[in-house]
């Protein structure tokens, strides 16, 4: 009887094999963590809101693609004038202010206050109006043609890790960003005279105006903060991906996703739903691209099954 020869596996390709799967892993989790770092700009602006105003804003994804196309114009402006590239980074915080201080703070004088006492389907369906507004605004100011401005992203160059050479910009900067952001958050919320004035008065806003607070200036200052936090996540996003008409749809619906997921108005929530949201759709675009578009959205039925108000929600009072 003739003894079966078994197959001989080569030990360079059993290496080649194990380090490209280390590779795929790495480069999935490092897009996750710089992906969920830009979610998380926007959906924790989109928590703010909701935890001070108690608005659900569908609008907040028209800032952030705003926020994304004054900053790349800028950027251009800069080119254009023969000025330092490095004044595109300053350029970035400058923009997402502007963005939103002027169309944050206009949609929230001349409409938003109006309705605050109104039913939350209204509320959703003004909001809706003023997405397509400023979506249709964007169409007639910068047009329908994809374009992308890399300054921020080649200035930095690239870091090898582990055989992958990785932009320095979405490895160090975009999440680096992110942490400043909540921590300065934290803290002015925490520990700051303004940050427990927010807090009163999005906790009882009658009590806390009865006791002397402007909370209708609190109120714009805010939508404001949230406002110029989406913007901020655009410039950012500005940087490294091309701006289409249209990207403000899919960021607004995986922000509601995040603050889903975290329970609406929890900032520290926001932090882990949005890099639980990150990984999960950068693994998925390596294992299953087709379903890269699902996992977001099957993260938070999962955790709204099990927690329906989301993983951070805490037990609140019902005035009668």
């Amino acid at each position: 009887m003739t003894p079966r020869l078994r197959p001989l596996r080569s030990r360079g390709s059993e290496t080649g094999h194990r380090t490209m799967l280390v590779q795929t892993v790495l480069l999935a989790a490092l897009d996750g963590l710089s992906y969920g770092a830009q979610v998380f700009l926007v959906a924790v602006g989109l928590s703010l809101i909701f935890g001070v105003l108690r608005i659900v804003n569908v609008a907040h994804g028209s800032l952030y693609a705003i926020g994304a196309y004054v900053t790349a114009t800028s950027g251009l402006l800069i080119a254009a004038a023969g000025w330092s590239p490095w004044l595109t980074y300053p350029a970035m915080v400058l923009s997402a202010c502007l963005v939103g201080i002027i169309v944050g703070g206009a949609l929230e004088f001349g409409l938003l206050r109006r309705i605050y006492d109104k039913e939350q389907v209204l509320q959703l369906l003004l909001t809706f109006a003023v997405f397509m507004i400023l979506e249709d605004l964007q169409k007639a100011v910068w047009g329908v043609t994809p374009f992308f401005v890399n300054t921020p992203l080649s200035l930095l160059g690239t870091a090898n890790i582990l055989g992958i050479n990785y932009s320095i910009y979405q490895l160090v900067v975009v999440p680096l960003v992110a942490v400043i952001v909540f921590v300065g958050l934290r803290y002015v919320l925490r520990h700051t005279r303004i940050g427990r004035i927010v807090t009163a008065v999005a906790d009882d806003r009658e009590t806390a105006a009865a006791m002397g607070v402007d909370a209708t200036r609190i109120y714009l200052l805010t939508f404001m903060t949230g406002a110029s936090l989406a913007a901020f996540g655009g410039a950012l996003a500005s940087g490294s991906t091309s701006l289409v008409p249209g990207m403000g749809a899919g960021m607004i619906i995986l922000s509601f996703a995040v603050a889903a997921t975290a329970g609406l108005g929890r900032i520290e929530g926001a932090a882990v739903a949005a890099l639980m949201i990150g990984l999960g759709r950068s693994i998925a675009v390596y294992i299953a691209p087709e379903f890269d578009a699902v996992v977001p959205y099957l993260i938070m039925f999962v955790v709204l099954l099990f927690k329906p108000t989301g993983l951070f929600s805490v037990p609140q009072t019902r005035k009668v």
